[in-house]
């Protein structure tokens, strides 16, 4: 049985108000990817589009043609990144809006929080100063309600992806919520008073260069290794979410680099230093240690990585991964396969990162250089006999 395939989805790819103000006038994700250049030899740079284009999200013909080719892909449905500020502030909503309203492309959906505040420090900052543009805010219960209710018209939706009857919820800061376990509380209920049995709550398990976790209700950092995935898995379950979103980047580049020497790679990039030249990782060397034993847990859900670029946004980079290839991200499906295979048919999930990532060289949308190359690799890898 082939598993079940849920991409992140950015809806970054339209003009916006607010980034007009904040970068210019009609930017959207496209802007820096478009002007990218190589930061050495025989880094691949700028990344071109190649059958959908530089597309604009407000136009549902693209959004068909995005759906059209995940199908192919053997994609089971789209997890839209979604923006709640606290107070009813949304941002980058229009694309999702326009797919519920018109019940258009017919292609499974559900949707993540992305619960993190906005930054110039998201995107090349000429000044070198870091400024916020849209805090994360939490106001607490009437906000989460408000929150439900704004999105109960998706959970009712026939195609919102559903976990053992109950719409799946992706949490992308799990632990940066106000006592997050009365939060999942009060949205459960409020789903079976609407009707639902639930909601399927999953928890991001690395937003950052280390792991998170809560000790007596304080915010405990862990340095990304093997040995204490099941300490980390254990402890975001025990706070009430059903499910663990597995990202094993992090510490597979710490295995691979040194985690002492990446930390400081790290913080000098922070604190605005440069590294040149940037440092780079083999492919396949970062998928070695991309997956753990814990990945096997029924309750844990890995994801798959087909490449990994974000210099187009930070103009320098310390992880880019080089010699990705559709063959090589094939190998990759077959492997985190295999970790999953024992698992219940409805807990086979494995969370794609992304469909179109272009300024994080994350993406399964054609380019000029591979094609469908990946969108034909992850069919294979997904159809192969085990």
């Amino acid at each position: 049985m082939s598993p079940r395939v849920i991409a992140f989805y950015l809806p970054q790819f339209h003009p916006t108000p607010e980034n007009d103000k904040w970068w210019g006038k009609g930017f959207t994700e496209w802007t820096n990817v478009a002007r990218a250049r190589p930061l050495f030899r025989g880094h691949y740079q700028p990344r071109i589009p190649a059958d959908l284009g530089f597309y604009d999200l407000r136009m549902p013909e693209v959004r068909e043609q995005q759906a059209e080719l995940a199908r192919d892909a053997g994609i089971e449905g789209f997890c839209y990144w979604h923006y709640w500020f606290g107070r009813g502030k949304r941002l980058l909503e229009r694309p999702f809006n326009e797919v519920l309203e018109s019940g258009r492309p017919d292609f499974p959906f559900c949707l993540g929080w992305a619960n993190h505040s906005w930054t110039n420090g998201t995107w090349k900052n000429s000044s070198g100063r870091t400024a916020m543009l849209m805090e994360q805010c939490y106001e607490g219960d009437d906000d989460f309600r408000e929150h439900f209710f704004a999105l109960l018209p998706a959970f009712r939706d026939k195609r919102y992806i559903c976990v053992n009857g109950k719409p799946l919820v992706l949490i992308y800061a799990p632990l940066d919520i106000p006592n997050v376990s009365s939060f999942l509380r009060l949205w459960r209920n409020l789903a079976k008073e609407n009707g639902m049995e639930g909601i399927h709550f999953v928890g991001y398990s690395e937003t950052s260069s280390s792991w998170q976790m809560l000790q007596n209700g304080e915010k405990k950092r862990v340095l990304p290794k093997t040995s204490n995935s099941a300490e980390v898995f254990t402890a975001l379950l025990g706070l009430g979410f059903d499910g663990v979103h597995s990202v094993g980047k992090n510490r597979a580049e710490m295995l691979v680099n040194g985690r002492y020497v990446r930390l400081v790679k790290i913080l000098l990039h922070r604190l605005g230093c440069r590294i040149a030249p940037p440092t780079t990782y083999q492919y396949r060397d970062i998928m070695k240690h991309y997956y753990v034993k814990e990945d096997a847990w029924e309750n844990v859900y890995p994801s798959i990585l087909s490449q990994w670029d974000r210099s187009p946004r930070t103009g320098n980079a310390f992880d880019i991964y080089i010699n990705s290839t559709p063959e090589y991200f094939r190998e990759t499906v077959l492997q985190a396969r295999m970790i999953i295979r024992n698992k219940q048919p409805e807990h086979q999930i494995l969370f794609l990162r992304s469909w179109n990532e272009w300024a994080e060289g994350n993406y399964m949308e054609p380019d000029l250089r591979f094609g469908r190359g990946y969108i034909e690799a992850l069919r294979s890898a997904l159809t192969q006999v085990l």
